[in-house]
């Protein structure tokens, strides 16, 4: 970020603004000497009168009407609440316009305020935002002795957590419901989540204290098969484990888990990493809604669900960086979709069951290259009185990196 008035393309920059919950500013001459200042209802009802100032409300939608209100009003100041870069409108804005045309002033976040009316440090607590946001995003970050900030859509949104931390067998965590941080108004409600009951503020924080028996449900690639609702249509466990492991899910990535069936890869790669991205691309109707409501109940809601058949669904689709085929790789036009859409560095693993399917990865292996894999399984089972292994359907895995 440049440290003048304006980008090196020569417009004006966006100048955002934190606005305190008490109404004081990061940078109040800057807002006084605005000819436009655009800002949610109730930043705009904080400020002081200004003489022939214009005062505009975010659009709606915020996100789509934002550009185009800037670009009518350029040199506008932006209000956001707190810090803009946590969680807010400036994190919008440098992904909408680039850092070079964002100029942010913050001020004291909610989330310090948190932490220091909790006692906890920063590098002891997770922060998660659920606004306008599913809340099961917090599902992720569910461990006994864990710490998390969770910022609220609204007054009905610690109501809403408490029935889902007690529906995860985490009834006895304690909730601490901090409304309106920062004002005279500043409030404090405590209770277990199996217990809790409380009317809170609009505006508030959920502070968690994490208790109950680990469920097992780790970060790491390869979660128990009964972690997922599925028809049979599922990348077992051990399977799953292995493709991950050459996928190298990492920040900020996107996959395309094409034939997701049950969505377990595509839901594993973003529990990696909170910022991890998948689009599932599913034919199957009721498997593509299985697939939605695995990803809920896993604590990665933002999984995009598609529901279609590859290749022609794959079109117009953000640019992967890694591809994951499950399912219907002899279809024609898929493989060569998937080869096609990877940048240098990205990376395809394919699983085949079939003959048809293992000549084609056979002919690829020898075309690109890569690492061709027979992985077959076995368990344990009952044999009358004694106990046997059992075999499952050997897989065939084509593991490639696109080279650079």
């Amino acid at each position: 970020m440049t440290t003048s008035g304006r980008p090196s393309d020569g417009t004006a920059r966006v100048r955002v603004v934190g606005v305190a919950a008490d109404g004081s500013l990061a940078s109040p001459a800057l807002v006084e000497g605005a000819a436009v200042v655009i800002g949610a209802e109730r930043h705009l009802a904080l400020l002081p009168r200004v003489a022939d100032q214009i005062r505009l409300p975010y659009p709606k939608p915020l996100r789509d009407g934002l550009v185009a209100l800037l670009a009518e009003h350029p040199g506008a100041v932006v209000l956001a609440s707190g810090d803009p870069l946590i969680s807010g409108l400036g994190s919008t804005l440098i992904e909408l316009l680039g850092g070079d045309a964002v100029e942010v002033h913050p001020t004291v976040s909610s989330v310090t305020l948190a932490r220091a009316a909790m006692g906890w440090a920063a590098e002891s607590c997770a922060v998660v935002t659920v606004v306008g946001r599913h809340p099961a995003a917090v599902l992720r970050e569910l461990a006994p002795g864990r710490r998390i900030l969770v910022l609220s859509s609204d007054e009905h949104t610690p109501g809403t957590l408490a029935r889902m931390l007690t529906g995860a067998g985490y009834g006895n965590t304690r909730m601490t419901v901090l409304g309106n941080l920062g004002t005279p108004e500043a409030s404090r409600a405590e209770a277990s989540a199996e217990d809790f009951a409380e009317a809170v503020p609009r505006l508030n924080i959920v502070a968690l204290e994490v208790v109950g028996l680990r469920v097992g449900l780790g970060w790491t690639a390869g979660l128990p098969d009964e972690a997922y609702e599925h028809d049979g249509q599922l990348t077992k466990r051990d399977l799953r484990a292995s493709a991950l492991a050459r996928l190298a899910p990492t920040p900020g990535e996107h996959l395309w888990d094409v034939g997701a069936g049950a969505g377990s890869v595509g839901i594993e790669w973003m529990r990696a990493h909170p910022s991890c991205q998948t689009t599932a691309i599913e034919a199957d109707p009721e498997r593509a809604a299985r697939a939605a409501r695995n990803a809920a109940a896993l604590g990665v809601p933002d999984l995009v669900v598609v529901e279609g058949r590859a290749p022609a669904a794959l079109a117009d689709l953000p640019a992967p960086d890694a591809i994951f085929i499950g399912g219907g790789a002899t279809r024609p036009g898929v493989l060569d979709a998937c080869l096609s859409a990877l940048r240098p560095g990205g990376r395809l693993v394919v699983h085949g069951v079939t003959l048809e399917t293992e000549a084609l990865l056979a002919g690829a292996f020898q075309t690109y290259g890569g690492e061709l894999t027979r992985i077959s399984v076995e368990t344990t089972a009952p044999v009358g009185t004694f106990t046997g292994w059992t075999p499952a359907r050997a897989v065939t895995q084509w593991a490639y990196v696109v080279p650079r």
